[in-house]
């Protein structure tokens, strides 16, 4: 059977020694409302006092009132402080700006959202000495489902091993609000947008694929597409290196 307590207790003590050895005074995240958020930030609480969620809320969301309800209902909960900064005008004006110079894609246009995030994010964190948090999981950085330089960019992550169904575990365990664990995970990248719908494919079969090697031989084939069509989101930039 699962210890929690003590993977918890495991994974509070690994923050603490990113702390130590970054000489950081607190802890920024991204709190979404979402699963993936709502545990970062408790475990990053759990951590350290000095921890701050901000909501950012950038232009077309499905549910934002209803998410930022959950975001703050899970801060608090745990006693997290919360900020918000509304990045709606900010991604209006680049979106206009960048319009005038090229013709931009969908693919584009939904990304500038999490990399306004993660600018705001290292924003606070360099101004008041903090690191930031990520929220990725071990689901979506196998599928490649996250933004290239916006929400995957952290100082750490304390979730990234553990899949959707692990997280939902672990919520369950610290007694999260229902309303986290019933929600349909989404990135917010515009209105009824959800993860599983985007992928094709449900979070529960890409965690048995990756926590037991089984599933539909369809959804394997669509899994093992997406990872190696995303292979360059989990890589460091490619630099040139001089022949000796």
């Amino acid at each position: 059977m699962r210890d929690y307590g003590l993977e918890i207790k495991n994974r509070v003590e690994f923050i603490r020694s990113v702390l130590r050895d970054a000489g950081a005074d607190g802890i920024v995240y991204g709190n979404s409302g979402g699963k993936d958020s709502a545990l970062v930030g408790i475990l990053c609480k759990m951590a350290c006092a000095n921890t701050v969620g901000l909501i950012m809320p950038c232009g077309a969301k499905r549910n934002y009132l209803s998410d930022r309800i959950d975001a703050e209902n899970v801060a608090q909960q745990f006693a997290i402080t919360t900020r918000m900064i509304d990045l709606a005008a900010v991604r209006n004006e680049i979106v206009r700006a960048a319009g005038e110079i090229t013709k931009l894609t969908e693919a584009a246009l939904v990304n500038v959202a999490p990399r306004l995030r993660m600018t705001a994010l290292y924003m606070v964190a360099a101004s008041e000495n903090r690191l930031v948090a990520g929220t990725g999981n071990r689901s979506e950085a196998y599928m490649g489902y996250f933004t290239k330089w916006g929400d995957s960019a952290c100082d750490f992550n304390v979730i990234a091993d553990l899949t959707v169904s692990e997280i939902y575990d672990f919520l369950r365990y610290l007694r999260v609000p229902e309303n986290i664990l019933n929600k349909a995970p989404s990135a917010g990248l515009y209105d009824g947008q959800t993860d599983e719908g985007e992928m094709g494919v449900t979070y529960q079969s890409i965690d048995n694929f990756l926590l037991t090697n089984t599933g539909h031989a369809r959804d394997r084939i669509l899994m093992e597409k997406m990872h190696t069509a995303t292979a360059h989101k989990r890589k460091m930039p490619i630099t040139y290196c001089p022949r000796a």
